[in-house]
């Protein structure tokens, strides 16, 4: 696995040494919302580092750890496509970390990996991400249904989104 860089942000392979600064983030309201963790917060980033074939990167902003962005692909031929997830510290939002991570790791999927899609799914409320999503060239596929349970413990929306290669925005 190799550091990639963005035009704003650096993603480097994730290690363990981050996971003081993961669980910080984690724990904001923002992103808690979306990623959870349960009651011991530690235990749930760590959890993230021994998902099966997931290859995991922190995001850097000037050095400084910001927020997490993952992929995992699908490699049966006749079905082939990696899809994403990430967070970032509410402290950079506004200023397109989330976008230029998702754009250099898409950008990496599909000239590094030969990938030809790529999928994301954002809670449909989540308008910031959806909006960042689509900067990049990712579309709205459909409404998946009670997709995931919220912290408030009831079920909520997902958005499936994609991107093909050709559509990637620079």
């Amino acid at each position: 696995m190799t550091t990639l860089q963005g035009a704003l942000v650096r993603l480097r392979p994730a290690a363990r040494a981050d996971i003081p600064e993961l669980v910080q983030i984690r724990q904001t309201p923002q992103v808690y919302q979306h990623w959870r963790g349960g009651g011991d917060m530690i235990a749930a980033v760590e959890e993230d580092f021994d998902e099966p074939d997931v290859t995991a990167y922190v995001i850097e902003l000037e050095g400084r750890v910001v927020g997490w962005i993952q992929c995992q692909a699908e490699e049966e031929p006749d079905y082939r496509h990696a899809n994403m997830d990430i967070y970032v510290d509410p402290a950079v939002h506004g200023r397109g970390v989330g976008t230029d991570a998702v754009r250099t790791l898409a950008r990496h999927l599909f000239v590094d990996h030969g990938h030809h899609r790529l999928i994301i799914d954002p809670a449909v409320g989540n308008t910031a991400a959806i909006r960042s999503y689509s900067k990049v060239g990712f579309r709205p596929v459909g409404v998946m249904r009670r997709y995931e349970r919220g912290p408030d413990g009831t079920w909520h929306d997902g958005l499936l989104m994609d991107l093909l290669a050709e559509e990637l925005v620079e």
